[in-house]
């Protein structure tokens, strides 16, 4: 059910690497902060109304930062209404040009991805870090393998874990020679055996936040499994802050599958966990369609809790017992419903869909309450 029982369950228990805390906007990232879920925009970033139509989308799926591409000087002077009207914290993505970064910093940016050792110069480098501290701004180090530095894979003839954290810590250590402490790295690779051991090796060198991500993942099946390979073992061992899936499919899909990577783990809870059987011939109700339709239909509740839809009586009250709204299928087109564990009544099939929406509405709206019950409650300080 939705108490946390870690304790009594060592064997579920994920020891996060020590790091440091940096700010993103209003968002921690690192120490002990919730690892944040965050994706990109495809839009034109000069079209702001498209791209701020798309933040909106990303924000409603949950997204706890979102990152812009400002290429141009159009799209840095888009950026500051952008940043405006965006309710999470926005991340501008520089490459290679100086004066974008500062543009974007002054529009109202919260943090900027760059590469410091292809800004330019020492004076440009100075000016981008100084323009992040005067408005408040923190920094990602992104190195991928895809472009690494000329002199990196002419040393080690090609893109590999040793190359990748060579090239993050050189650029770490311009930020640190300036006294600029607050960013966080990335090695990433489209290669999830790449992407893990550099990621592996960073996590050793340096205590700065991390962002994780397995780059150019693929279309939304494949690339799901490839980042949920990848990102999924990183932080199982404990390696991670924030997290990007990249998927070729909308960027709302990103959100989602973040987030269920976070929540197959148990490190971050949002929404329905909807538990169900792969159905077979025991099935008492069509379960792929039904767990498909309930998908969309509970695609609303952002409360932390489960739901378990089984076929029949092989498995059903057994998983019904570990959550919140259970559905088993049984005889005579009809099958039991569950609520806390416990057997609550029996209920035809035909009806199923609506009282399982139902009753989920019902169970999140009684967490919410709890949960608000218990944030303001008094603390009783004891009669001396």
């Amino acid at each position: 059910m939705s108490a946390d029982h870690s304790h009594i369950r060592p064997w579920r228990h994920i020891e996060r690497r020590k790091s440091r805390q940096i700010m993103v906007g209003s968002v921690p990232v690192g120490g002990d902060a919730p690892i944040s879920v965050q994706s990109m925009t495809n839009t034109p970033t000069s079209d702001a109304s498209a791209t701020i139509n798309q933040i909106r989308q990303l924000e409603e799926a949950g997204a706890d930062i979102v990152r812009v591409s400002c290429p141009d000087e159009a799209s840095t002077a888009a950026f500051r209404q952008i940043a405006r009207e965006s309710k999470v914290p926005l991340v501008a993505d520089i490459h290679f040009h100086y004066k974008r970064g500062i543009e974007a910093a002054e529009a109202g940016a919260a943090c900027l991805r760059i590469n410091p050792g292809n800004i330019g110069s020492a004076d440009r480098v100075r000016d981008v870090i100084q323009a992040a501290r005067d408005n408040g701004c923190s920094m990602r180090i992104g190195v991928n393998a895809g472009s690494l530095e000329r002199d990196l894979l002419e040393k080690y003839g090609e893109p590999c874990p040793e190359a990748m954290v060579e090239s993050a810590l050189n650029h770490a250590r311009i930020l640190q020679d300036h006294d600029f402490h607050e960013f966080k790295i990335s090695v990433k690779a489209s290669d999830p055996f790449l992407t893990v051991a550099a990621y592996q090796q960073l996590a050793e060198a340096i205590d700065c936040p991390l962002h994780l991500g397995v780059t150019e993942a693929g279309p939304l099946r494949s690339g799901t499994i490839k980042s949920a390979i990848g990102m999924g073992s990183m932080l199982w061992a404990g390696i991670g802050d924030t997290i990007r899936v990249s998927l070729a499919a909308d960027p709302v899909e990103e959100i989602k599958v973040g987030f269920d990577i976070l929540k197959s783990l148990g490190l971050r809870h949002r929404g329905v966990n909807i538990i169900a059987c792969p159905s077979c011939a025991r099935q008492g109700f069509n379960v792929i369609e039904t767990v498909g339709v309930l998908e969309e239909k509970l695609a609303h509740v952002t409360t932390p809790m489960s739901l378990s839809i089984i076929g029949c009586v092989v498995n059903g009250p057994g998983e019904a017992l570990y959550t919140d709204v259970g559905f088993t299928g049984g005889g005579a087109g009809s099958g039991m419903v569950y609520l806390n564990g416990k057997m609550a009544h029996k209920q035809h099939n035909d009806g199923m869909i609506d009282e399982i929406v139902r009753l989920v509405e019902q169970k999140a709206a009684e967490l919410d309450t709890a949960r608000a019950t218990q944030l303001v409650a008094p603390v009783l300080v004891p009669a001396e």
